[in-house]
Order: C-alpha cells, then structure tokens, then sequence
C-alpha cells in the first residue's frame, strides 16, 4: 500500500505531542513518519512496561544505569537494558505480520506535525502481544538480578542466589525438566486488500472485492483461450479431429444398428437421461471431448453410430 500524507486524516493540535518518545541521545521526540515505525514504537514502548515490571518485581531499581543506558533523569535505563535480547523477536513478529497482512487505512492518522499515530482499534489489538512480551524479557530480567547478586553472601558464606519468581524456572529444572519461555501470539486480523473488511482465512478478498477481480480473471483467460484457438497447431489438431470424425460417420453402416435402437427411442428414452450423467463419463464412453460431451448432456443428438454406447451407459440396452 502506498501512503501519502493525504491518505491520513488531521487531528486537533492539543494532540499533537501526546505520547511522543525521546531520543536517547538528542534528547528530542521520536517520532513515526511511516504506520510500520507507529506499530513498532507501540511495540517497544509494550516490551519497556513489560521490562519494567519484570525489574520491578525482582527488587531491582528500573532506573539503575549499569549497561548500555547509563543514569540519565527521566529513564528507566536498567529496563531498557534488560529489552534489548527481546528487541529482534519485535522487529520479527513486525515484518512477519506485515510482510503478510494488509494494513487498514482506517488504522492510522497524522498530526500536523508529520506524526504517524495508531488508532484504538489497532492499539488494543497490538496490546494483545504485551504478555508475550513479558514472558520473552523475564528470564533476562532475572538473568540481570543474578549478575548483580552473585558477589553477595549470607553469613553462612553461601552465594545468595534469587529465586525464579517470574519464571519458575529453578523449580522446573529441579525436577530434571528443561526450562523453555512458551510463548504464543495472537494472531492478526486477515484483512480483505480491497476494502479491509476481517475475512477467513486462505481468502484475499472479501465476497463483495472478489467479483471484480474474478471477472477481471474470467476476461483474461477467455482471451488467451481465443488467441491459442486460432494458433497454427490448434487450427491444425482440429482439421485432424474433423477428418476423424468424418471418416469415421461415412464407414459406418447403418445396417449394424439394432432393430429397437430407433431415433424416437432415443430421443425419448436414452436423450433424457444422459442429463444425469456426468460430461467427462460420456466423454470418455465415446471417446470425444468434454466440450461435446456437455452438448450431448444439454439435449445436442449426436451422430447414431454413438447411440448403442451411450444406451449402454445408461443401462438401458433392449427396447
């Protein structure tokens, strides 16, 4: 989908800072110019509550600068550490759903500052994926807690290591099992590409955006079959197919037809039935074409040296 400014619509200028996220070094507002850079900032902004949490609930200080983030006023630095292994599993589980799903229009607006926003709907959707997020950065939340407390030691001379609270995963390996994050997404909305409605999956389109293109498909394919009908090696398989048939309707001798296979017999008996069987069955009894086949189906009387085979076809072999 291609965007323009055009395509999303304004909103009121007390709006127009509201959640805007800093830069880290320039110390001014990061903004989105793109609905992919809005998924993403949501995304991460996600992860860094999530971390949060994860620190918080271990014991530790979320504004601790010990890593990557040093001590800067007004940041969670020790959180933002403890995000940054889970960062790829975001940028992945983006370009995944992207690279397969449409994005609705509707979704998104500009400021009038050139800031790409996400809409409710879609921010509710995306605040689905904050529990996955969560179980991604608590080991690493932990990871950090062990680091910082291995040095410690009780009065008895023993390490004080923490306990696993987020993950459990010292429990679970105490009894001799491996411990794996289970981490499972939601899944996006499949999106109609023409209007956007929500369809089923293995669709494209919706009832309503599919008959355009089905008809588009139809006309395509009615043309190609015009212009290889009138090719050379078709023109020259026809001919065959006419020649064939020609001989053999003048070889045949009427006198080898039985006495009770007459043409009302047929026409009031055989002809009425062959409307229940199936073209590729006459077609095949024959030896003739599909498209033949379906004439004889739809009431065509073909040529008598075929009568008694298609009698035979229909059970119907004595008059």
């Amino acid at each position: 989908m291609i965007w323009s400014k055009s395509d999303l619509p304004r909103i009121p200028n007390h709006w127009r800072y509201a959640g805007s996220r800093q830069s880290p070094l320039s110390g001014g507002p990061r903004l989105a110019v793109t609905p992919v850079n809005a998924i993403l900032n949501y995304c991460f902004a996600l992860l860094e509550a999530e971390s949060r949490l994860a620190v918080s609930a271990l014991g530790l200080d979320p504004g601790l600068g010990v890593g990557l983030h040093t001590d800067t006023a007004n940041r969670d630095s020790l959180a933002l550490d403890v995000l940054e292994p889970v960062r790829p599993w975001v940028e992945t589980w983006v370009l995944d759903w992207i690279g397969s799903e449409p994005l609705r229009r509707s979704d998104f607006f500009e400021t009038e500052t050139g800031n790409c926003r996400l809409r409710s709907r879609l921010c509710a959707k995306l605040s689905d994926t904050a529990s996955a997020w969560g179980k991604l950065v608590t080991p690493w939340a932990e990871y950090v807690a062990r680091g910082l407390w291995t040095t410690a030691k009780s009065t008895g001379g023993r390490n004080l290591t923490p306990p696993t609270r987020l993950t459990q995963q010292r429990r679970t390996e105490g009894r001799g099992k491996v411990w794996r994050p289970k981490v499972q997404f939601s899944e996006a909305d499949h999106l109609c590409r023409g209007c956007g409605k929500t369809i089923r999956r293995g669709r494209t389109d919706c009832a309503e955006c599919a008959i355009g293109g089905a008809t588009q498909r139809l006309a395509n394919a009615a043309r190609m079959g015009r212009v290889a009908a009138y090719s050379l090696e078709s023109r020259a398989k026809h001919s065959a197919s006419r020649r064939r048939h020609a001989q053999a309707c003048s070889a045949w001798d009427s006198s080898s037809q039985p006495k009770w296979l007459t043409t009302k017999l047929f026409s009031e008996k055989i002809q009425p039935l062959l409307v229940h069987v199936s073209a590729s069955a006459i077609a095949k009894q024959l030896g003739v074409s599909r498209w033949y086949a379906g004439r004889i189906r739809e009431g065509y009387r073909p040529h008598p040296r075929h009568w008694e085979m298609l009698a035979d076809l229909v059970s119907l072999s004595n008059a």
